[in-house]
């Protein structure tokens, strides 16, 4: 990887010290279309945000994508090592990763089996990032699995008409830093361009020993004609973190926010990841527009664990040793997904626009885990203790349209038809055997109206109906019942207000499930937490949005959102290792977990001339209970934050554009948590209830330097 990326960005670096711009072509931007189908507008009649590059670029300093999204409506983001670099995660209207769609360039991101994404595996991407929409709610259709709460739509096809070469780095606290490199060939006189990026990324982590190497790098390649283009794109990952996946418990929380149990050496998760993209667009006619897209993604690692005090013959080996003894063992993914994605794109007159899509996709997965050290064994060498094979098939296709029946209304209409085939079959990491074959066929409707009635002020209602499968664990964690498919009711309506100074939105929101799959407050030898259905639940809540410019020099900017998140009948599961059985809790309207009923965020900006901004970014989340009991036992408290951020950018002579950023998180040092879990059992005729926290850092900063040349 280290020699191709070498080569290949030294002679992206010739291609750009001998580039010839054709102005001609470089007068449009295709990046948009290709995405288009996916993506909604104001006419779509559901709730978005869009966040531009030049947005982004603000607040670039190594930190994940989610932690670049913190400010949206309705999101609450966290992190494993607390600093916001390694293993984090978001949430939308308290909806969990696996169930937010995410699509780079159209193609589908979310793992087909844990149906998660982990920023971690693409390090950095955010730099080669032109744009991310956020649909919250069902959304419009997309490839890949449904979206239960929110679609991330990412497009890294930004077309680059001037040359450059641009250096980024920064430092700050834990050791975080980050340098990468940036070049563009931009439109060369026969219509190439070339783009490369090469990242590198570290951090101690504010957990103990949590720490992070992250290395990446982005390489494309495109041929733009008139009004067609074609381009490959390359983006590998490579990550290794120390694991800070346990959290720690209630009682050491109040002592030691910073302890990580885990003290072997080589106790990380270890995974390489390759995007690779051939996406192209054609001009049909006046009316047509076809865009195609080939993608290839490959997949390989594993996390390494040591065990005091195991036992061989737990793992199905005899004939070794007998005693307990330690152990280090790894848990191996290896994975291979690859498919196609298109869309139809019709735009006849004003009146009537429609887009037609889908796509396909195969997911080969294997899964094995291996001994490789045993204390105090002769001639140990590396032994496989289990394997499985998966496999996933997932096709689907849509149809959009918007028709303005007259100035003040249009209607939109989006059906989609997704078809799943999901099998594995072996043996799991507890030697059980594991087997699954399921077949689903989903309908998926979305229409909605939207009323313009006046250049300033439109509303809007839509309704949608998503249909989800369970991951590969839902069955696993389940067995010997197969959970159920769930299916989810959204109703959205709101109103927007756009005036030269000022923009307003308001937006409700119903979300009706059934048989989602909620926690139960346990987790699995690995940490996931373990899901099972409940017939009937829901999310409803109002989502405010504000921005103003008080004055030439004051911007302010906010957000808020209330809701209520319930499941109607919830039975709680208690081990009771005194009898054997389980004790079975029966609740009514109880609270979601991980749903805050208030999440409120805020940007406060003062730009005293055209150089320099400085920024306040207060963020408030409230309660959130770490189970389905609603009880005040097992909760994270609320907390407010406020980050500051100072954005100097001069103009140098022979530097295009030069910033420096400073970047102070938590700046009034709240101490808080932002995500953990719970489990209880009964031992001795005694409750005993269990939480575990992930204390998030204290006032920390990152300090930048950006220039381009």
């Amino acid at each position: 990887m280290k020699n191709l990326t070498t080569y290949l960005f030294c002679s992206s670096l010739w291609l750009s010290a001998s580039a010839q711009k054709q102005d001609s072509l470089a007068q449009k931007d295709l990046s948009e279309i290709t995405i288009k189908a996916t993506r909604a507008t104001e006419k779509s009649g559901m709730a978005f945000s869009n966040l531009y590059d030049k947005a982004i670029k603000k607040q670039n300093l190594g930190q994940d994508i989610p932690y670049l999204l913190n400010s949206l409506p309705s999101v609450v983001i966290s992190s494993d090592a607390g600093a916001g670099v390694g293993y984090t995660g978001i949430r939308v209207r308290g909806t969990d990763p696996t169930r937010i769609n995410v699509t780079f360039n159209g193609v589908p991101q979310n793992d087909a089996e844990s149906q998660g994404l982990y920023w971690v595996n693409t390090p950095d991407l955010a730099s080669s990032v032109k744009s991310i929409q956020l649909q919250r709610g069902v959304g419009t259709s997309s490839n890949g699995g449904s979206a239960f709460g929110a679609s991330l739509n990412i497009n890294t096809l930004g077309l680059e008409n001037n040359r450059f070469l641009e250096v980024n780095s920064s430092y700050g606290s834990f050791n975080t830093s980050k340098i990468n490199l940036k070049t563009s060939s931009g439109l060369l006189k026969n219509g190439l361009t070339f783009d490369a990026r090469i990242s590198n990324i570290a951090s101690d982590g504010f957990i103990d020993r949590a720490a992070s190497k992250l290395q990446s790098f982005y390489l494309s390649g495109g041929y733009y004609r008139k009004d067609n283009f074609v381009r490959i794109i390359a983006i590998e990952g490579k990550e290794q973190t120390y694991q800070a996946w346990e959290g720690i418990s209630e009682e050491m929380l109040k002592t030691n926010r910073t302890f990580n149990p885990y003290t072997y050496e080589n106790q990380v998760d270890d995974y390489a990841q390759g995007n690779y993209q051939l996406v192209s667009s054609i001009k049909l006619n006046k009316n047509w527009r076809f865009n195609p897209t080939l993608f290839y993604t490959r997949g390989k690692g594993f996390y390494e664990q040591f065990r005091e005090a195991d036992n061989l013959t737990n793992y199905g080996i005899t004939g070794k040793a007998t005693q307990d003894i330690n152990l280090v063992r790894r848990k191996w993914l290896d994975n291979d997904f690859y498919g196609a994605v298109y869309s139809l794109d019709y735009e006849a007159n004003t009146k009537l626009e429609a887009h037609f899509g889908g796509g396909v996709n195969q997911y080969k997965g294997l899964h094995f885990g291996e001994i490789i050290k045993a204390e105090g064994v002769n001639d140990f060498t590396a032994t496989k203790w289990y394997e499985s094979n998966s496999s996933k098939t997932d096709f689907n296709v849509f149809g959009k349209m918007i028709y303005q029946f007259n100035p003040v209304f249009n209607t939109f209409l989006d059906l989609q038809y997704r078809n799943v085939n999901y099998n594995f079959e072996g043996t799991g990491d507890k030697l059980q055997s594991i087997s699954e074959d399921k077949k689903y066929q989903f309908f998926n409707p979305k229409f909605g109206l939207n009323a313009q009635f006046s250049k300033v002020i439109s509303a809007y209602g839509s309704f949608a109906i998503g249909n989800k499968e369970p991951s590969r664990q839902d069955f696993i964690d389940n067995a010997p019942n197969a959970p159920k498919a769930e299916n989810l009711k959204d109703f959205e309506a709101g109103i927007r207000f756009q005036a030269d100074n000022i923009s307003a939105n308001i937006n409700s929101y119903w979300m009706q499930y059934k048989d989602q799959l909620v926690l139960t407050g346990a987790v699995n030898g690995v940490g996931e937490a373990i899901r099972i259905n409940v017939p009937s639940s829901f999310r409803r809540g109002i989502e405010l949005e504000v921005s103003t410019a008080v004055n030439s020099k004051f911007k302010l900017a906010g957000n808020l959102t209330l809701s209520q998140n319930k499941i109607d009948d919830f039975s709680e599961t208690i081990v009771d290792y005194d009898t054997g059985l389980n004790l079975v809790k029966a609740y009514k309207q109880t609270d979601i977990s991980f749903s805050p009923a208030v999440i409120a965020g805020a940007q406060l900006s003062f730009t005293p001339n055209k150089t320099f901004e400085i920024s306040l970014l207060p963020k408030y989340v409230s309660k959130q209970f770490l189970d389905n009991t609603s009880s005040n036992n097992k909760k994270l408290d609320a907390y407010f934050l406020s980050d500051l951020r100072v954005n100097i950018n001069p103009k140098v002579d022979k530097i295009k554009d030069l910033n420096f950023t400073l970047l102070v998180n938590n700046v009034f040092n709240h101490l808080y948590e932002a995500t953990g879990y719970t489990y209880s059992y009964v031992y001795d005729k005694a409750l005993s209830v269990n939480n575990f926290y992930y204390p998030q850092a204290g006032i920390n900063i990152l300090l930048g330097v950006s220039m381009r040349f």
